[in-house]
């Protein structure tokens, strides 16, 4: 087992349920590994970390975070790497956007060293439960909470940090085809000096009530518009949105609404070290449909920890769609989607220092 320079307490599960587990079926997130791992903050300090076998958290009725949100959660990804060994993706990176997310929301983090050390004996301990196929992987979801038991309005003074694995397939049920997404401008996701730049559950929670109606409306997820002017492109429900312009890639620049995506941060990364011509700036989605018509508008994708990238093949805006006559990905997607997950997997080498391996 990893060895690791954190004092944690591990208690293994005597019964694993790795065999009943059929790994040619997984869908997204309903399936749990055999551990999860719990800190505690009491005292105006972390306590000892425990990695213990998964299962159901007692919480009082008025825990504050049941009432006032007060969260925050992370999502990444472990794969099978050259080796045996397992590469856990950009976990650095998760690590500073989840503090971000933990100082927007008034919310202690445990320190680096205790988030990173602590995940990877986790995955390390379940490692059999990373998938070997290559379209698959072992989701790491980290969260913490507030758990006070006080309906008062303010910040909680007790917290408990929590990482659950799930093994997992594709994100979407379509695989990696085209999806179809809709603008719903009678709705927002996020306004400037907002949480929209943090990961908290209430951004989710709203987007849901939208997102059924353009599921509904046979569309796979919300395209949003931003707050103000109902008029400039966002993001999508679950993914940063990209535009290929004739040569050029174009995506939404980082307003305060928008969340920092780690692939997007990744794709953007690719594409300097590739000397591809890039535009972070304002997306009109008038602008998008002129764009189209000149046949200038040569691929949009979406892109995401969950589905790493995913090509759009339609795009819906009162009563108007852009349709972009492809029923698989795009070059400059697949590119890049080919670029990621050869890293994720050790096919590529790592030269910019991405993976961290166990």
């Amino acid at each position: 087992m990893l060895q690791s320079a954190v004092d944690i307490d591990i208690r293994k599960n005597p019964s694993g349920r790795l065999q009943q587990v059929d790994f040619d079926n997984l869908t997204f997130g309903e399936v749990f590994s055999d551990h999860m791992l719990t800190i505690d903050y009491r005292d105006k300090t972390w306590k000892r970390p425990v990695i213990e076998p998964y299962g159901p958290l007692p919480l009082s009725p008025a825990t504050k975070f049941l009432h006032y949100g007060q969260g925050v959660f992370e999502g990444l990804k472990a794969f099978r790497y050259a080796g045996g060994k397992i590469n856990i993706f950009r976990l650095d990176e998760h690590y500073r956007r989840m503090k971000r997310s933990c100082e927007r929301m008034i919310i202690p983090l445990p320190d680096e060293e205790l988030f990173l050390e602590t995940i990877k004996v986790l995955v390390d301990l379940d490692r059999d439960w990373v998938p070997e196929d290559k379209f698959k992987s072992l989701y790491i979801r980290p969260f913490i909470f507030g758990t006070d038991e006080s309906l008062g309005m303010r910040e909680s003074q007790n917290y408990k940090y929590i990482v659950i694995t799930s093994p997992v397939g594709n994100y979407y049920k379509e695989g990696i085809k085209p999806v179809k997404l809709t603008t719903m401008p009678e709705f927002v996701r996020a306004t400037p000096g907002g949480a929209g730049e943090a990961k908290v559950p209430g951004n989710y929670a709203s987007s849901l009530y939208p997102g059924a109606r353009a599921f509904e409306q046979g569309y796979t997820q919300v395209l949003w518009l931003d707050a103000i002017e109902r008029r400039y492109v966002e993001e999508v429900g679950t993914s940063n949105i990209f535009f290929v312009i004739e040569d050029k890639l174009v995506t939404p620049d980082l307003s305060g609404s928008i969340l920092p995506g780690i692939t997007r941060k990744s794709i953007l990364e690719l594409a300097e070290r590739w000397s591809m011509p890039v535009e972070e700036r304002k997306v009109a989605i008038d602008e998008l449909f002129d764009l189209h018509k000149q046949g200038k508008l040569t691929e949009v994708f979406g892109s995401g920890t969950a589905a790493v990238v995913s090509p759009v093949g339609v795009i819906h805006h009162e009563g108007q769609k852009i349709e972009l006559g492809q029923d698989k990905m795009g070059p400059i997607a697949q590119k890049f989607y080919d670029a990621i997950t050869g890293i994720h997997h050790g096919e590529i080498k790592d030269e910019a220092g991405w993976c961290h391996l166990v």
